[in-house]
């Protein structure tokens, strides 16, 4: 048996003589802790081949056929240790003498090594609904050890710039978990839109989820499309988003973005801003150079804000954004003057630090953590905050320094995980905000920075890609922007040891045929085909 295309690499596979087969009427024996993971697993075989597969305890795990699910605590031991709750993600698959067992350190390490053994069947078998009359299905003999090399393997997705219906949330989380990924970071606020309802501020939404107009092509070409959007999500619609990641092991982390990037706040709930004038949402892409105010009023609202927030998303990390905020309107206040001298702050550039501590401590009222993109560092990042480092020029530096300082780093450097950006400098490239990130580019990524003290190594904690939004309009679009980049991205925070894209590109190649199935509009690795390209080709 040639080894399988599982992506990502587990640490390890070995072949077995005798294999097993899987047919109509089998079982799934799960230990009590792992009877959710059972019962998903099921779900999907049946719904691909129409069988009838039992739902079984432990008692059953020595029929013939079986698939075993089992906790195995020993396999955490040494391993790598998951951010989110703090346990191991661990596995071992055996397809031996007849019988399939997964063993985890705890049922995320099941489910994962579920992930691993759907991989190993048919590509046909991730499919919804069986194409043909399936017979028994044989796998060879195969043992797969595997655990995480990092405990944050996350996707973002800004819901912001556009909106997307929740239903396209529950595919990417389908997707993700396929690949190990264990991060949904939502994107939900920003001047383009705001995107969750907030039941004490309705206006939020009644405002701040609708935008009159959109840019039509590139930004710079300052043409607008004339045509209202927006949308939001009920507090219904979250709490199911969360519960359905939850089943696959997936931890939605909310951002909503202050003190800038807040202009869908602001015309709602005039204010909130420096001037008081009237805004409306932002029409343009970009950020907004119209900023929170610094009123212990305008913290009190935000906290309120992540009071309910938190009330929804049981993630132990609030995301609150804190890039790209602009200081000008502050700078120009006298009101601004005095609050930093009342507050014995340096400067204007301090209120942002002053803001975020507020909210630092809100969420921590309730047992979280704050998640800050990496201008918070130089604003000041309170202690415990988590800092997502993206910039180009700095990404690497700063992460060196939130490291050294204490801080936990989920890395986001542009050049490897900015999925807005084109894969290719080419015309026939759907339009996107830059050129150009490709898969093998991706798979260079090394989230411990090159030179980081070894001592500080254990504070990088993870990766996560990005796709931001404002040319990214349909859930066909955002599939082609995240896959099959996705993929490399996947293996390069699950995977430990040396990555090889000569080893990888056949795997990936080869994966296709299960996002094929999956019914994933993914970019071929050739180019773009006739009906995704922006241009007929010459």
């Amino acid at each position: 048996m040639s080894a399988p295309a599982l992506i990502p690499r587990p640490t390890s596979v070995r072949n077995l003589e005798r294999g097993a087969s899987l047919s109509d009427g089998m079982s799934i024996a799960a230990d009590p802790a792992c009877a959710a993971v059972g019962d998903l697993f099921a779900g999907e075989l049946e719904a691909a081949t129409g069988w009838r597969v039992e739902r079984a305890g432990p008692e059953a795990s020595s029929l013939s056929g079986t698939v075993r699910l089992r906790l195995a605590p020993e396999l955490g031991a040494g391993g790598s240790s998951a951010l989110l709750g703090g346990a191991s993600e661990g596995y071992r698959l055996r397809v031996s003498d007849g019988m399939i067992e997964v063993a985890g350190a705890t049922a995320a390490g099941v489910f994962y090594g579920t992930r691993t053994l759907r991989q190993l069947l048919p590509a046909d078998l991730l499919r919804a609904a069986p194409p043909k009359p399936w017979g028994p299905v044989p796998l060879e003999g195969v043992e797969v050890v595997d655990a995480p090399r990092f405990g944050w393997r996350g996707m973002m997705f800004d819901v912001a710039r556009h909106f997307f219906q929740k239903s396209f949330l529950f595919r990417l989380i389908d997707l993700a978990s396929l690949h190990k990924l264990n991060v949904l970071h939502l994107h939900l606020t920003d001047d383009q839109g705001w995107r969750f309802e907030v039941e004490r501020y309705p206006r939020l939404t009644e405002v701040g989820a609708w935008r009159r107009e959109s840019p039509v092509g590139h930004y710079r070409e300052g043409k607008k499309d004339a045509t209202p959007h927006g949308g939001f999500y009920t507090r219904a619609d979250l709490e199911e988003v969360v519960a359905y990641a939850a089943r696959r092991f997936v931890t939605v982390v909310p951002e909503v973005d202050m003190p800038g990037h807040t202009q869908a706040m602001i015309a709602a709930y005039p204010e909130l801003g420096n001037t008081g004038q009237p805004l409306e949402v932002l029409t343009n892409w970009g950020g907004s150079h119209h900023v929170l105010n610094m009123e212990e009023s305008t913290a009190a609202f935000c906290a309120g804000v992540l009071e309910e927030l938190m009330g929804i998303f049981p993630s132990p990390f609030i995301h609150i954004g804190g890039d790209e905020c602009s200081t000008a309107e502050w700078e120009a206040s006298e009101r601004a003057a005095e609050l930093c001298k009342e507050r014995g702050l340096a400067g204007p550039q301090a209120l942002q630090g002053w803001f975020t501590s507020q909210m630092a401590e809100a969420v921590a009222a309730k047992g979280r953590s704050l998640v800050c993109w990496e201008e918070v560092l130089d604003a000041g990042a309170p202690p415990g905050c988590v800092i997502a480092p993206w910039r180009a020029a700095s990404a690497l530096s700063v992460a060196k320094r939130a490291a050294a300082s204490g801080h936990r780093v989920v890395m986001a450097p542009e050049p490897w995980v900015y999925f807005d950006w084109s894969y290719a400098d080419d015309p026939a490239e759907p339009l996107a905000i830059r050129p150009s990130i490709s898969v093998e580019k991706v798979y260079s990524l090394e989230p411990v920075p090159r030179g980081l003290e070894s001592e500080f190594e254990e504070m990088i904690v993870g990766s996560q890609c990005q796709l931001w939004t404002e040319y990214v309009a349909t859930r066909e679009h955002a599939e082609y922007m995240f896959f099959p980049r996705a993929c490399a991205f996947a293996e390069a925070v699950w995977s430990s040891g040396d990555r090889s894209w000569a080893e990888f590109e056949p795997r990936l190649a080869a994966h296709l045929a299960r996002l094929d199935a999956l019914g994933v509009n993914y970019r071929p690795l050739a180019g773009p085909t006739p009906g995704q390209a922006r241009v007929w080709p010459s």
